[in-house]
């Protein structure tokens, strides 16, 4: 078994680049800056970012579905067991050119704002 895998690893005002990384939970802390928190694509690549950048007043990075994420993350494959696995050639090149422009925040977007969502059963 593996000891790395292979991200994409997306920071504030850089371009996407590949980066091998630990396949540990304390190395995608590192990779993000604190506490981790994640969302799927629904193809078998997650993001993983940092649970509280906004809280803790990261840089913005890029916008993503409804939202815009702050601070670095990075997008890896999602294993059938749940652990985190490599990018495929082609997932890189895909979330290369997705995440590719580097946007320009004015700091006002509501976006910005740390919220969250309660969801009852």
């Amino acid at each position: 078994m593996e000891n790395t895998i292979r991200v994409l690893k997306i920071e504030p005002g850089k371009a996407p680049y590949v980066k091998e990384i630990e396949k540990d939970y304390r190395a995608s802390q590192r990779e993000v800056g604190g506490l981790i928190d994640c969302f799927g694509f629904g193809d078998g690549c997650i993001a993983v970012l940092n649970d509280e950048s906004k809280i803790n007043g990261m840089e913005p990075n890029r916008r993503c579905r409804d939202d815009i994420i702050c601070g670095s993350f990075f997008i890896c494959g999602d294993g059938r067991d749940g652990d985190f696995i490599s990018l495929t050639d082609e997932q890189i090149e895909y979330y290369s050119k997705q995440f590719a422009e580097i946007e320009q925040f004015s700091g006002q977007e509501p976006e910005l704002e740390p919220r969250m969502t309660f969801i009852a059963f």
